[in-house]
């Protein structure tokens, strides 16, 4: 049975700013640690291979379809299925983070790391439960927004943990740091508290053997082949495109406060915004529209950064540039999560998401890694048009590719 197919009550306010608390606290502690705490640990003198380390905290993140099933199958009676895992997982997030904030990030960088990685383990875990408890709530009429609060989220954990973090580092410190976000990731551990999740049917998948198996089923059903190419071109196009960006701010001299204020500041409320009402047409409009009006705005995305990679213009043209890659790319990232959603069973919802959404996000870090690489064997104009080509791609294949208007493949 498909998640369009359970018909839950309609979604109050409560739970709209629940889920926006969680998809957005969840990325905090991840964003300030492959961002700010790159910039500060290269600031104290730290050696390329140690900042290599804390890029691969990233990883975690697509690696989490592998425990996915477990969350759809261990229940919390007494506290909610899902709810129960992300009272666990938040209340862990918080602690961490504090534990974090009592050791120095030169001295004892292999016991801050450790602890990092658990942060980046209990996040991705609390990310599974939270995209379960949202496909079991949202009716298919509202995905689209829900899925428009997931892209905002990691964009204001990207604004407030990479961003705003890191230019109040110089003023509070690493333990204030710490403190600081433990203290807004425990926001969303009182509106649990207080949150009473619906007592869901039982399902016929509850054995984690099941919930294994679904996961290699879930490719053998009609359509699915092409909907993979999609989850792994259309992250690809702005993962190249992304992959310069920094370096290239970096070679015009660009310091770590410009970066911050430009990348993280302006260009995450850029994105917010366009996350947010791209949400909001998604119920306006077929899922098959916004799926090629998502991707096609997306070549504008990677056209974007073709005014960088040739070196025209100053400052403003280079801020201009950051703020319309962030405006641009993101509706296509809504869009592509609600259609994950449409294809997530009642029976096993996160299983099913984190299942594609993993690939969609190796996709995007791959594309990230290769894009640097292109930049160095083609030179930085053309891994802008490199990027172009495979937006160009991801829109023919949009194009092509048939749903209906749940999503369902055609």
């Amino acid at each position: 049975m498909d998640a369009a197919s359970a018909m839950p009550a309609a979604t109050g306010r409560s739970e709209w700013l629940l889920l926006a608390s969680l998809y957005s606290t969840q990325y905090l502690g991840l964003n300030f640690f492959v961002i700010a705490l790159v910039a500060i640990l290269r600031a104290e003198g730290a050696g390329l291979e140690t900042l290599g380390l804390v890029y691969l905290l990233g990883l975690v993140w697509p690696l989490k379809l592998f425990w996915a099933p477990l969350i759809d199958r261990i229940r919390f009676p007494r506290f909610g299925h899902y709810r129960g895992w992300l009272l666990l997982t938040q209340s862990l997030l918080v602690a961490t983070l504090l534990a974090i904030g009592q050791f120095s990030v030169v001295d004892d960088f292999a016991i801050v790391y450790a602890l990092c990685f658990a942060v980046a383990l209990i996040a991705s875990t609390q990310d599974i439960a939270v995209d379960g408890l949202a496909c079991r709530l949202l009716q298919p009429e509202q995905r689209g927004l829900g899925n428009g609060l997931q892209v905002a989220g990691g964009l204001i954990g990207n604004l407030l943990g990479g961003g705003l973090m890191l230019m109040m580092f110089p003023h509070i410190g690493w333990a204030g740091c710490m403190a600081a976000l433990a203290g807004l990731t425990a926001i969303s551990l009182f509106q649990l508290i207080v949150f009473h999740e619906p007592s869901w049917p039982e399902t016929t998948a509850r054995t984690a053997r099941g919930l294994y198996r679904r996961a290699y089923d879930f490719w053998r059903k009609p359509g699915r082949g092409p909907w993979l190419m999609l989850l792994i071109l259309v992250p690809a196009a702005s993962g190249m495109a992304y992959s310069v960006v920094t370096p290239l701010l970096v070679d015009r001299g660009w310091g770590p406060g410009e970066l911050g204020l430009t990348v993280n500041v302006f260009g995450s409320i850029a994105g917010l915004a366009a996350a947010l009402a791209t949400g909001w047409w998604i119920g306006k409009t077929t899922r098959r529209n916004a799926l090629l009006q998502g991707v096609v705005v997306q070549i504008g995305a990677a056209l974007s950064i073709l005014p960088l990679v040739m070196g025209l213009g100053g400052d403003g043209i280079a801020i201009i540039s950051v703020i319309s890659y962030f405006l641009l790319y993101n509706p296509a990232a809504a869009v592509m999560s609600t259609l994950m959603m449409d294809r997530a069973a009642v029976e096993s919802p996160a299983t099913d998401f984190t299942l594609q959404f993993s690939i969609y996000q190796f996709a995007a870090i791959a594309a990230m890694a290769l894009g640097a690489y292109l930049a160095g064997a083609l030179g930085y104009a053309g891994l802008g048009f490199a990027a172009t080509a495979a937006a160009v791609l991801a829109a023919f294949l949009a194009w092509i590719f048939r749903t209906d208007t749940t999503g369902t493949s055609a």
